[in-house]
């Protein structure tokens, strides 16, 4: 039992640290082939152990707030969305001021806007 949880607690480490440097924010398939980014598989994964660790997927979700990519930073503010919506909603809030680029994909539409772009819609979407 103990060796299962720290291979879990090591695979999410590896999940974060891939969001940590993300380059593009993308949930879904990418491209006319629809492949998916490592940055979004490191997401689902992530999402994945929201149920079973939230303690631990919190604690890393609000370093890589403050310490991710502009990308990773909003998969951060998503994460935490999902796993606490007050919480969530006090990223986005916070992450509202941030003027660097984000470059996202959405299908094959690549585009970009501001960390705070970003945060704006998903607080009026909220």
């Amino acid at each position: 039992m103990f060796g299962m949880r720290r291979k879990e607690e090591s695979e999410l480490a590896r999940a974060v640290s891939e969001l940590a440097h993300a380059g593009t924010l993308a949930f879904g398939g990418v491209g006319i082939a629809g492949s998916v980014l490592a940055e979004t598989e490191a997401y689902q994964r992530i999402v994945a152990a929201l149920t079973d660790q939230p303690d631990e997927v919190r604690d890393l979700l609000d370093r890589l707030l403050t310490t991710g990519t502009p990308a990773g930073r909003v998969y951060a503010a998503s994460l935490l969305e999902r796993l606490d919506p007050v919480r969530g909603r006090a990223a986005w809030t916070v992450l509202r001021g941030d003027t660097t680029q984000l470059s996202t994909a959405t299908g094959c539409v690549m585009g970009s806007t501001t960390v705070g772009e970003y945060a704006t819609e998903r607080i009026a979407t909220a």
